[in-house]
């Protein structure tokens, strides 16, 4: 094979592996049955331990993961620190998961490091043998550390995937370990309790390595307390260490103030995402970075918080009309994106709606049905399984026992063609609309809308 000349190359590449990702036969002729960490130690030892090189900020939950990781590797960047930065999904530009900060690395970085991850690839199918094909997240994982060595970071904000005991980024020994809210998710994976979800992100503790913690349901709470007891590990526990308080959203972005126990006086912020969450996200980020790294001071937290942009967190992407994305997948994150959307918005508006087959979409559902005029519901893309049919038929039940607004409700599988109704419908009813439910939706209707606009900008939007 010629080298890659183009950081599309490699992600194409690597994207061959998505259905070892998903337990299922690839075009490589290969398929992964069983998940352990075995697979990625060994390609992270033939790659030369990348991850061990650089400081790391560590961090899983069900929700806000990105927004806290965006937010900590920017407070870092002000700071003075060369962070890197990983994440997922992403919304239009496989980039935006391996960032420099809140920008993509240079092309070189990106190509080089796609090289040398080849080359290792070939060398673990060598020693493991042709049927063990490493997975598409092991492998971007890894891409995501090799970046990060050539680019000579000297920090690493890192966001697990899906769990946390047995997820690919979990070879690395933080600095701290930050755990966002626990909420009911891939239960067929990580069970279906908050004490055993809990238990899955709590993997990522390690023996004499602090933990911040966002506020939680007391049963995923007393395990966080109990895995940092056995593990001596000190529990930063959000609500005790730092407040958010004064909490004012605008279409501008949110605004507020945080006291904080290791700051001599409350700092006023904002970040420019809409959201009383992202209040929340932002304290924890505060909290975990100044764990990690105590120097970093009050004017790198301000600076760093106010550049912080972040896609497909109730991002307003179009004006005609408004068209807003959000990523919120779970009841949790729904029910703040609704919230948040009738503030700034008001009562009505048309939803355009679809989620992946293992979320509650009933849940969903009953948040986000008496808040809208007119709903569509479709396919939210193609990466993840997805039953829009079942989905419709939830929220055709809700309108059904409404027993008025007949149609309010319509049922659009083909992706596209739901998009163009959704923008139809809000420009003829002077109604803004909020695409949710998916992050893989969200990008389809901002790749979209973004037709005829140059994709290979530096920096991020």
């Amino acid at each position: 094979m010629t080298p890659f000349t183009s950081s599309t190359q490699v992600f194409d590449w690597i994207s061959h592996y998505i259905n070892v990702e998903k337990g299922h036969t690839s075009v490589l002729g290969a398929v992964r049955t069983r998940f352990t960490l075995d697979a990625m130690k060994t390609l992270a030892a033939l790659a030369d331990h990348p991850e061990t090189r650089t400081p790391v900020i560590h961090i899983a939950g069900s929700k806000g993961k990105g927004s806290v990781a965006a937010y900590s590797a920017n407070m870092l960047e002000e700071a003075g620190f060369v962070c890197a930065r990983y994440t997922s999904p992403h919304v239009t530009d496989w980039r935006e998961r391996i960032t420099l900060g809140n920008a993509f690395f240079d092309e070189a970085v990106y190509c080089d490091a796609g090289n040398e991850l080849f080359s290792i690839t070939g060398r673990y199918t060598a020693l493991t043998g042709a049927t063990a094909a490493p997975t598409f997240f092991e492998l971007m994982t890894l891409y995501f550390f090799l970046c990060a060595r050539r680019a000579q970071c000297d920090a690493m904000v890192v966001e697990t995937g899906m769990g946390g005991r047995l997820d690919a980024t979990n070879i690395v020994d933080p600095r701290v370990s930050a755990i966002t809210l626990i909420e009911k998710e891939h239960t067929e994976y990580l069970g279906n309790t908050l004490a055993l979800i809990a238990g899955e992100k709590a993997g990522i503790i390690k023996p004499d390595r602090p933990l911040a913690l966002a506020e939680q349901h007391k049963e995923a709470y007393d395990v966080f307390v109990e895995t940092c007891a056995e593990k001596g590990s000190r529990l930063y526990y959000l609500p005790v260490c730092a407040h958010a308080e004064h909490i004012r959203v605008s279409h501008h972005g949110t605004s507020f103030s945080l006291a904080f126990n290791g700051l001599p006086a409350p700092l006023d912020v904002s970040v420019p995402t809409p959201g009383v969450i992202q209040a929340y996200n932002a304290a924890l980020a505060v909290l975990a970075v100044t764990i990690a790294f105590p120097q970093v001071d009050g004017v790198s937290i301000t600076r760093g918080l106010a550049k912080s942009s972040l896609r497909s967190r109730f991002e307003k992407i179009w004006d005609d009309p408004v068209v807003v994305i959000d990523g919120a997948h779970t009841g949790a994150s729904i029910a703040a994106c609704a919230d948040t959307w009738t503030a700034l918005y008001g009562a009505g508006g048309v939803l355009l709606f679809g989620c992946a087959a293992d979320k509650d979409a009933a849940a969903m559902a009953s948040i986000l049905f008496p808040r809208f005029s007119y709903i569509i519901i479709t396919t939210p893309g193609t990466f993840k399984k997805s039953c829009p049919e079942t989905v419709y038929a939830v929220f055709a039940n809700l309108e059904k026992a409404e027993q008025k607004n007949a149609g309010k409700v319509r049922f659009m599988p083909e992706t596209r063609s739901a998009i163009e109704q959704a923008l139809s419908l809000g420009r003829e009813k002077k109604a803004p609309v909020l695409a949710a439910g998916s992050f893989y939706l969200a990008g389809e209707i901002a790749s979209y809308t973004m037709r005829g606009e140059a994709h290979t900008r530096r920096t991020l939007v």
